[in-house]
């Protein structure tokens, strides 16, 4: 070819590659001034960018554009297994805010990753500590302050050593009139049984000049375990505002606000240990509460545990209670409310309705108005059954929303059976058929019950996300049946010396008549027992109140060997992001991939894998005339990825 020709040919396919690819449009107004200030993106957690210039059409060009390693990998520390990056940045005026598990505060520059300040809280490292995490900071900008006085913005650092740690946020360095010189130590007077079960592991929120604060319990080792009270405190001063709990107690048991020795011997934990959410003008702080302890056996703590496993509206002035909704009575299968609540609205029937969603790890979909607590879609109780171990007393009726479930919720039977190999299948079948399973709500027992949904979840603390324009609700779940077996104390103790319990998450629950054990539903060559997917993405149409798309999310890569890469629907922890340009982000899965999803039918449109998985939830902003993509990179100890310290931002090519 001659180079007349052959330069012609190739001008003709540069043009064509130009037409096929237009350059990014510009940032629009909205989108330049939207701020990322909250760990869900707002105070209401709907993890929405306004934000369009990534689309459909151009998401497969996105490409890393800088990469910021935090040098956090817990090396020697007592649970440095544990360790986990799940931490949303915060994006404010041109900087990106964000923690890690070991107590370290980064502030970067959101254009090039580059750090502006560094802050380490000196994180104990020996110490038993139930999770070894942190999913961010709080900002919160003082309106009284001057601009330019210190501490005049502020981030708020929750630590796993029982800390809240107030920073200056323009130089990190601690706000000296806030507590004791910059924190507060929020261990003192509680009641704690096992070192390190009580931390802080999600931010707080600010409302009304308070910041508020719930706590992670480890909840199964013990029946008398910390309660999980709910703290306020003054945002300048941190001198306490209010408190609240959710195990309310009368006569003799009644205390001022903490545990106090001597420890009468009732449960505790019902902890909200996930993320709130703020309606300022309404003057409300939406709360998730957990299980109350132990999670597993409830035969010491008789009735409802109100207000623990519910969603509750407090007054963000005073900490009373507004109105509560109980979503598990007598939880004993640990199902927490883990998901931050969601403050979206609602077009439905013609009305616009100031709404408040809560997923569970039971795979349903509560939506409430704000207001009164009244259920935009009806909830009804359902019998289930009571009959567990001698001693426990279940709840009869359990609450069920009309929205359709997210993840199946019947029995798991031999039919069900699924594996590799002919041989691995009927070794689930021969295991299926020894286990109790009468669906959502089987009753712990002694031969072991398959849990389905379990404990992970439907969906866990990674939440949801909501795009407005479209009324469209997306959650990630995992669908994995678990085992779960209580075993008398004696028999506990056999196990236990004679090796009975290795390969099993075991908890002594001291005080009950039982310990417990409990693992994933697995067959001889480690798959589940089940057909795949066991992770999945989810699109619920709330104004219609219908599942308008489901997809596998992840492939059994990085938990499986070569061949075994192609499964679709891994397990999955951490959360989307959505934005206006009608593309889902989500890393979660145990694959390692971030990918982008089209929001209107769930395709895959784009996928990038990472040195280790993103089990966080992504975020996005623009600086200057680029729109950004963010996600922590860092895997998941306890479920065995590979691990990292990696800040990962994504953009569209100049």
């Amino acid at each position: 070819m001659c180079r007349p020709i052959l330069m012609a040919v190739l001008a003709a396919a540069v043009l064509a590659a130009c037409s096929a690819a237009p350059p990014p449009s510009a940032p629009s107004a909205v989108a330049r001034a939207f701020q990322w200030s909250a760990w869900g993106g707002d105070a209401g957690g709907r993890r929405f960018a306004p934000i369009a210039q990534i689309t459909p059409a151009n998401v497969d060009r996105l490409q890393p554009v800088w990469t910021f390693h935090t040098g956090a990998r817990a090396k020697g520390w007592d649970v440095g297994g544990k360790l986990t990056f799940e931490a949303t940045p915060l994006f404010v005026h041109g900087t990106l805010y964000f923690s890690t598990a070991t107590g370290q505060v980064f502030a970067l520059d959101a254009a090039t990753g580059k750090a502006r300040w560094r802050y380490d809280a000196h994180v104990e490292a020996h110490a038993d500590y139930s999770e070894l995490t942190s999913r961010g900071v709080t900002y919160w900008r003082d309106p009284q302050a001057k601009a330019d006085a210190p501490c005049a913005a502020r981030l708020f650092v929750p630590t796993v050593d029982t800390r809240l740690i107030a920073l200056d946020a323009a130089t990190g360095k601690p706000c000296e009139a806030f507590g004791d010189h910059g924190q507060l130590h929020l261990s003192a007077h509680l009641r704690r049984t096992r070192h390190a079960d009580y931390e802080f592991t999600s931010p707080p929120v600010v409302a009304d000049g308070t910041v508020i604060l719930g706590s992670s319990i480890g909840d199964n080792a013990f029946a008398a375990e910390a309660r999980g009270t709910v703290r306020a405190f003054d945002a300048r001063t941190g001198a306490p505002r209010w408190h609240w709990n959710p195990i309310t107690r009368t006569g003799a048991d009644a205390d001022p606000g903490h545990d106090a020795p001597p420890y009468p011997k009732w449960n505790g934990a019902a902890n909200a240990w996930g993320v709130f959410s703020v309606d300022a003008a309404r003057h409300r702080v939406f709360i998730p509460t957990g299980s109350a302890s132990p999670d597993l056996y409830g035969g010491d703590r008789p009735g409802d545990d109100a207000w623990a496993n519910s969603l509750v509206a407090l007054d963000t002035r005073t900490g009373q209670r507004v109105w509560a909704r109980q979503l598990i009575h007598h939880d004993t299968w640990d199902y927490d409310l883990a998901a931050q609540p969601m403050l979206v609205t609602v077009r439905r029937d013609g009305q616009a309705i100031a709404a408040v969603v809560q997923l569970t790890k039971n795979g349903q979909v509560f939506v409430f108005r704000r207001d009164d607590g009244t259920p935009v879609y009806p909830v009804t109780e359902r019998a289930v059954p009571t009959d567990g171990v001698p001693g426990e007393q279940l709840s009869p009726t359990q609450p069920y929303s009309a929205l359709p479930a997210l993840v199946r919720q019947g029995p798991v039977t031999p039919d069900d059976a699924w594996g590799l190999t002919f041989w691995d299948r009927n070794a689930c079948r021969k295991r299926i058929a020894e286990l109790r399973s009468d669906g959502m709500f089987t009753p712990q027992s002694l031969r072991g019950s398959i849990e389905m949904p379990s404990w992970v979840g439907g969906t866990n603390w990674g939440s949801g996300s909501w795009n407005p324009h479209t009324q469209m609700l997306f959650a990630n779940v995992d669908d994995l049946p678990m085992v779960v077996q209580l075993l008398p104390r004696a028999t506990f103790e056999r196990l236990r010396k004679n090796g009975g319990l290795d390969g099993w998450d075991y908890n002594v629950q001291d005080g009950t008549p039982y310990a417990m054990r409990r693992r994933a539903l697995l067959s001889p060559l480690g798959a589940p027992c089940i057909k795949p997917p066991w992770g999945r993405l989810v699109a619920v149409d709330l104004a219609h109140g219908r599942i308008a798309w489901s997809r596998p999310l992840g492939t059994s890569r990085g938990k499986a060997p070569w061949p075994f890469w192609y499964l679709h629907g891994a397990p999955n922890l951490g959360g989307s992001m959505v934005t206006a340009g009608g593309v889902l982000f989500i890393g979660a899965a145990t694959d390692g991939y971030l990918r982008a999803f089209d929001q209107r039918d769930g395709r895959v449109l784009w996928r990038y894998h990472l040195d280790a998985p993103a089990m966080a939830t992504p975020m996005s902003y623009v600086v200057g005339d680029r729109q950004y993509v963010v996600v922590a990179a860092g895997g998941h100890g306890k479920l065995d990825t590979a691990r990292g310290d990696a800040l990962v931002a994504f953009a569209l090519p100049r």
